[in-house]
């Protein structure tokens, strides 16, 4: 565009040039002079000049409207490039903030398993204990296996007031039957007879059907055995043959009785 500006300025000055110069021209010859006053000469050179100076002027404006577009060109462009840098860092603000939400999901995800998991520590589970199955809390589960672990090693004198607490301390707990079954045969192996039959008369009282129920019945005679109390010992050995006539114990009870008499 500034070269159209140009040209049309060059051509505005040849054109005045040559209208100047046929002017001049025609006015040179003396002979002539009756064709042009002198006054008429001089506003036709004034009106050329004029002609002159608006083409120049027009020119100049061109020259000027050129290079305000090459301005604003060049503005333009610029803004150009900074909406394409913007785009490009709002498309990584974009992607990050894409990238921070699936690690928040991930994040919040793996909390609530965990947080899951611990509560299942603390919510009652279901277990079987002798052929019984029932729901327990974890700490139940916890204080039985601690007693009856350290039963099992022998301890017996350690264990048996591990079991006491825990009757104590779940009353309600499915674990109590075993819990008694237990501490009755922990209190025998230390000669504790007597607080051995109560646990194990506690046992057959709240839980007759139970799988330990033979043995312990079974257990009692043992203890009145050791008490020197040989008719109660023959009394428990015949119920325990008549209520539990297909148990193991019930058979062990029948060679004990003939033993005594």
């Amino acid at each position: 565009m500034a070269a159209a500006a140009q040209h049309r300025v060059r051509r505005g000055h040849f054109a005045a040039a040559a209208l100047v110069a046929a002017v001049l021209g025609a006015a040179a010859p003396a002979g002539h002079a009756a064709l042009f006053e002198d006054d008429e000469a001089r506003r036709a050179i004034l009106e050329l000049r004029q002609r002159v100076d608006s083409l120049q002027q027009s020119a100049a404006r061109s020259a000027d409207d050129a290079a305000q577009m090459r301005r604003s060109l060049l503005d333009l462009q610029t803004q150009i490039e900074t909406l394409r840098s913007d785009q490009a860092s709002l498309r990584g603000q974009s992607e990050q903030l894409t990238r921070d939400a699936a690690d928040l999901q991930r994040r919040q995800k793996e909390m609530a398993q965990g947080v899951d998991e611990r509560l299942r520590q603390f919510e009652p589970a279901k277990v079987t204990v002798d052929g019984r199955e029932f729901q327990a809390d974890p700490a139940e589960k916890r204080d039985f296996e601690a007693a009856l672990a350290v039963f099992r090693s022998g301890k017996f004198a350690d264990a048996a007031p591990l079991f006491t607490s825990f009757v104590r301390q779940y009353p309600s707990s499915g674990y109590v039957p075993s819990a008694r079954f237990w501490l009755g045969n922990a209190l025998y192996a230390t000669r504790d007879y007597k607080g051995a039959i109560d646990n194990f008369k506690g046992l057959l009282a709240a839980a007759p059907d139970h799988a330990r129920a033979p043995e312990a019945a079974l257990s009692i005679a043992n203890c009145q055995v050791e008490l020197k109390d040989t008719r109660a010992a023959r009394k428990t050995l015949e119920d325990l043959i008549r209520v539990y006539p297909q148990s193991e114990a019930a058979t062990a009870a029948k060679e004990r009785l003939a033993r005594l008499k």
